[in-house]
């Protein structure tokens, strides 16, 4: 029998690489968009606006860390841009984004009231002429700005500084998951963006095994984990299409095989992490959601398949919103893919709409 691990023990070499914002200092199989990011951003290094990129793909591809790596290589050779990225998930409104932008330029946050927009930006813009510095902002998850209802506003008012303060010079990185969901834009806004697209397609078999044996090398102590068990974990990653999946399966995975004090990851250590790791985009989505979202979001978990009349009374009896913030909830729970709202025909005009959720309720529930 093989000696178990004793209570001070850990299969864990460094836990760190198995958090889902670890940063993997061997960044594999996205050679080509980094290289397409760094190419865009290079006529900043003379001083020129440079390339406005888009990095569109499903989520778990690579595209947040493939930003966070091109900013760490720009910030290693030059000072003359400055790079800023933004997760809109967390500052979704134009003045949220631009403190984010103030706060690396200048040092410090402006106040959260009292100061105008106008300000803000303004500060912004002198510091980048009165520096010679050239800003390239990546907006990470811009679909928020979409569901704010703000996208348009942050995108024009970051591409036309230089006309309002002329030598500011400012490139967007905007970072998009793919959620089946079209985002259009202004017309206005559109012509000035005008962004070279970089695709980060879903990982093939191979390369999420590359890169899950990677991680679980660099993460545990040697012969804590087989080849059979990375196989399971791997079928597991490419059949969700999310990394992320794959990353916090070996965690739990390793985390199951302690609780057993075992030396060594079982097949069934990754079964029984799998109903949790499977849903990790789930909290990830559910984390960011705002209160009232919360609310109908609980509602809607309460009674499945309601038709939005009945959820509308019930959200408005408890919350005293109006119909209209309601509509534009229900839309946002739809774009993230926790909710379908399909028409019945029934109702007026055949316009009755049943909102069913996307997960278990009870999947809905634990996490709320």
């Amino acid at each position: 029998m093989k000696e178990l691990l004793s209570w001070d023990q850990t299969l864990f070499k460094d836990s760190e690489l198995f958090e889902l914002d670890h940063v993997p200092e061997h960044f594999l199989h996205r050679d080509v968009q980094l290289q397409s990011l760094l190419f865009s951003v290079h006529p900043a290094l003379s001083g020129a606006r440079p390339l406005n990129c888009l990095c569109a793909g499903p989520p778990g591809t690579g595209k947040t860390t493939a930003v966070i790596k091109a900013f760490e290589e720009i910030e290693k050779h030059t000072n003359k841009i400055i790079p800023v990225l933004v997760n809109c998930q967390a500052y979704s409104t134009r003045y949220a984004v631009f403190s984010q932008i103030f706060y690396k330029l200048i040092g410090y946050a402006p106040p959260t009231s009292g100061a105008s927009f106008k300000k803000v930006f303004g500060e912004v813009a002198k510091y980048l002429v009165e520096n010679e510095r050239v800003l390239v902002v990546a907006l990470d998850d811009m679909n928020y700005l979409f569901y704010e209802n703000e996208v348009n506003e942050v995108l024009y008012s970051l591409l036309r500084a230089h006309e309002t303060h002329p030598g500011a010079r400012v490139g967007v990185i905007a970072i998009i998951s793919d959620t089946g969901v079209p985002h259009i834009l202004d017309p206005k806004v559109e012509s000035v963006f005008l962004p070279e697209e970089i695709n980060f397609p879903k990982y093939a078999i191979g390369e999420v095994r590359d890169i899950l044996s990677n991680r679980a090398k660099l993460g545990f102590y040697p012969g804590v984990i087989d080849e059979n068990v990375l196989e399971k974990i791997t079928e597991h990653t490419f059949a969700l299409g999310d990394l992320r999946v794959g990353i916090d399966l070996l965690k739990r995975a390793g985390l199951n095989a302690e609780r057993r004090a075992s030396r060594t990851i079982s097949l069934e250590d990754v079964d029984k992490a799998y109903d949790s790791s499977r849903l990790v985009h789930l909290s990830y989505i559910m984390r960011a959601l705002k209160e009232d979202e919360k609310a109908l979001l609980r509602l809607i978990a309460d009674s499945p398949k309601t038709n939005s009349g009945e959820l509308y009374e019930i959200f408005h009896s408890q919350t005293s919103l109006g119909y209209t913030r309601f509509y534009e909830l229900l839309n946002k729970l739809g774009s993230v893919r926790l909710i379908d709202v399909d028409f019945t025909g029934k109702g007026m005009r055949g316009r009755s709409r049943v909102v069913t959720l996307k997960y278990k309720a009870d999947e809905i529930k634990i996490r709320l």
